[in-house]
């Protein structure tokens, strides 16, 4: 448990950030609230009896003035692409560790890209897309890849029962598509291709209750940045299914609502993430409800180990690298029911 341990928590009153914050107080943290909004931060000070410290990425010494002292910080501050580098960096100076729910697949990359060899020299530790896309699905594909040292092939498949989006998903979807153009991304044969083609529809065999399903294929999530930084598998492709897909880019899509005392909706999901090595595959499955309510605990589970020594890398790493992916697994339980199904040949 936390021990009363502060983390600072960047854009703590945003939707994602305010189940961190409630999750980091359940397991005995005290989060610090930050953020650029003053009255905002003061509404949610008021709210929580938490301390409140505006800080923005524009101003860096306003970024460390709301770090010092803690133990570490979570970013839950989109869009990332203005956000990461700016608390990354206030990270390093005042010598935390740094974690983050990014989704936005460019911001992912700058992170490995720009601070893979700072971080590493510096012996920091930096964990970025600890959330429901790319943390969650790099620790279940690394689960099933288990003992193989290569593969040619993983493939994660969400099936959302619904895709109401955040106001913070439509603000980095914005920023995404601005900077992004035309072009859609996947990763295949070792390497990122940009495409302009549409991409396929097909059928997904989810495991049962929900079966086959109609899928958007090469729907490039965040995963498919950080499984490959650290599986040696040369095609890594998402797929979500398509009345989601069609959902989360709806302009008259609502976002979530409560349904519960949690604030969680009533969204639920299952992710089905398959690796294949020739004719053989090893599959891992998961299953749980609100895929921004569940970024909490994945995130401050993170956190805890991040600050607990329970870590196998150095430097910037994903989920799957920095931890013990079946270990961390089951340590979500009960937000997560995740079951690892014996190998198969196709």
């Amino acid at each position: 448990m936390g021990s009363g341990q502060t983390v600072a928590v960047f854009g703590a009153y945003g939707h994602t950030g305010r189940f961190v914050v409630a999750e980091l107080l359940e397991r005995g943290y005290v989060p610090v609230l930050a953020g650029r909004d003053a009255d905002k931060l003061t509404a949610l000070a008021h709210e929580t009896g938490l301390d409140a410290r505006v800080a923005s990425a524009d101003e860096p010494a306003s970024l460390d003035e709301a770090l010092a002292g803690t133990a570490a910080v979570i970013n839950c501050a989109g869009p990332f692409a203005s956000t990461i580098a700016p608390v990354i960096e206030s990270a390093l100076r005042v010598r935390i560790p740094y974690l983050d729910v990014a989704a936005e697949i460019e911001a992912n990359l700058d992170t490995f890209a720009d601070f893979a060899d700072r971080a590493r020299e510096a012996g920091a530790v930096v964990v970025p897309a600890m959330a429901f896309f790319g943390g969650l699905g790099d620790l279940l594909a690394t689960a099933a890849m288990g003992d193989w040292t290569k593969a040619d092939s993983a493939h994660i498949a969400y099936a959302l029962s619904s895709w109401h989006p955040t106001a913070g998903t439509r603000r980095s979807s914005a920023v995404t598509r601005e900077r992004r153009g035309a072009y859609r991304l996947r990763y295949a044969g070792g390497q990122w291709e940009q495409r302009t083609d549409a991409p396929p529809t097909l059928e997904w065999p989810f495991p049962e209750p929900t079966g086959p399903r109609s899928v958007v294929g090469e729907f490039t999530m965040a995963d498919v940045v950080t499984v490959p930084t650290h599986l040696s598998i040369r095609d890594v492709t998402t797929y979500m299914t398509a009345e989601a897909a069609r959902e989360v880019v709806a302009p008259d899509t609502p976002a979530p609502a409560a349904a519960d005392a949690s604030g969680r909706s009533d969204q639920t999901f299952l992710i089905d993430a398959v690796v294949r090595s020739g004719d053989t595959e090893r599959r891992a499955v998961a299953r749980g409800q609100d895929i921004y309510a569940v970024t909490a605990p994945l995130v401050v589970e993170a956190l805890d180990r991040v600050l607990t020594g329970r870590t196998r890398a150095v430097g910037v790493a994903s989920a799957g690298e920095m931890f013990d992916a079946a270990d961390f697994l089951s340590a979500l339980s009960p937000h997560v029911t995740v079951e690892l199904l014996p190998e198969a040949r196709r």
